[in-house]
């Protein structure tokens, strides 16, 4: 049994600790105001194929907003025409049709991600964005929306099927029963032999694309076969995260990445060379600094892509941010402050938002030593509690910005989403 002492020895621990969230602060750096930029004036390496943008919280007006603010800016200076967000690859293909002028609104555009942490303003003023720039502009100047996840059935089977419907009418029948319980609605409570069978029936499916390849790009298109494929393949992703329950983080920022190559692959033969990607640090960042111990989607891509691989961190000092409690099935309001050597060496620059170039960041002795040390730097997911934000070690991760990152973002103050319903 634990004794009294031990349990009143514990608590003043927590207790010290409490008492110093946030109090470590670091120092300033002198003129720091010549290391930092506006994000609209990013400047990114002449080799680059992929650009990472990560996110400390999900649920920051001013982190969403930095979506659009960045990928605009790198459309003028950079002529990049593709957008990557951290979410459903199916329900991100109806967001691009409605970009290129199709139907309906941004927010039911939108809302086909089936992913609550973007049913918001920022989000929906995005949307809304890209289609009028895309209204106005000639084919080679149009800009393209993508999902990379593999967490939802619906649309991918969806695009799947439409497909088999114009190449193949009996196969896309057989192919639909065979699917029926691959839904958003039902995923979650299939056996184990329902999943071993949509991945078998999805094996089927993917040996009759490739087996009559020829015969289905002459009744379609390259590119419809294309995606065809690819939706057979996010299906079978989504199952494999089921089977492999125990290896669901490791598998599916792996992933994560092979969607990410196959979409700049594809959109390299349209002569797009540059991608930009939205998500959260822990995807983006290189080095798997996550003490869940899996390897991240930056990891992933670092190694493929090598210094062709750009990867843009952020960081906050202030934030209100919301987040979901699972355990109530509620979103709530947070509040945290963090204090770390880089972050405090800007404390004093006049702009909220502003970027720091580490290449640029190296010019100086102070930041070069701060950059090459670990940092502990905001890490929140979308699952968060009151009691986390009572110990820093819940609500930051230590890792350091310079392996991990090519630059950051840092927001001095930032402030709480508002999802939706």
């Amino acid at each position: 049994m634990i004794s009294f002492k031990k349990i009143s020895f514990l608590f003043a621990i927590i207790f010290i600790s409490v008492l110093l969230v946030g109090c470590n602060r670091g120092t300033t750096v002198d003129e720091a105001e010549q290391y930092i930029s506006t994000v609209e004036q990013i400047d990114i390496p002449n080799d680059v194929n992929v650009i990472g943008l990560g996110e400390a919280t999900h649920g920051n007006v001013e982190l969403q907003e930095l979506k659009k603010d960045v990928f605009e800016g790198l459309n003028k200076k950079e002529n990049v025409h593709v957008f990557v967000l951290e979410a459903d690859f199916g329900g991100g293909q109806q967001i691009n049709r409605f970009i290129l002028g199709g139907n309906g609104t941004a927010e039911e555009a939108v809302n086909a991600l089936d992913y609550s942490i973007y049913k918001t303003k920022q989000m929906i003023d995005l949307i809304q964005w890209m289609h009028d720039y895309n209204a106005t502009s000639s084919e080679d100047e149009k800009i393209y929306f993508y999902g990379n996840d593999m967490q939802r059935y619906d649309y991918s089977k969806k695009g799947l099927l439409d497909y088999f419907e114009v190449v193949n009418m009996d196969a896309e029948q057989k192919y639909a029963a065979q699917l029926e319980h691959a839904s958003n609605n039902t995923m979650r409570s299939l056996s184990t032999s329902q999943l071993k069978e949509i991945d078998n029936a999805l094996d089927t499916i993917v040996l009759d694309l490739q087996s009559n390849k020829m015969v289905y790009i002459e009744q379609s298109s390259p590119e419809a076969f294309a995606f065809a494929l690819q939706y057979a393949q996010l299906m079978k992703q989504r199952t494999a995260l089921f089977l492999n329950d125990g290896d669901y983080s490791q598998l599916r920022d792996q992933y994560l990445a092979d969607n990410l190559q196959w979409i700049s692959e594809f959109e390299a033969t349209r002569g797009h060379d540059i991608v930009l990607f939205s998500g959260h640090n822990g995807h983006v960042e290189k080095t798997s600094a996550s003490l869940a111990g899996y390897k991240s989607m930056g990891s992933y891509l670092d190694e493929l892509y090598g210094s062709k691989y750009f990867a843009i961190g952020t960081d906050l000092m202030k934030s209100k941010f919301q987040a979901l409690n699972r355990g109530s099935d509620k979103r709530k309001n947070y509040k945290i402050k963090n204090h770390n050597g880089l972050v405090d060496a800007f404390s004093e620059v006049e702009p909220n938002i502003f970027y720091v170039d580490f290449e640029k960041a190296r010019e100086s002795k102070e930041l070069l030593d701060i950059i090459q040390s670990e940092q502990k730097m905001v890490n929140v997911g979308d699952d968060f509690r009151s009691w986390q934000k009572l110990l820093k070690m819940f609500y930051t991760i230590e890792m350091i910005p310079n392996k991990a990152y090519d630059g950051i973002i840092i927001f001095k103050e930032a402030t709480p989403t508002y999802v939706i319903d």
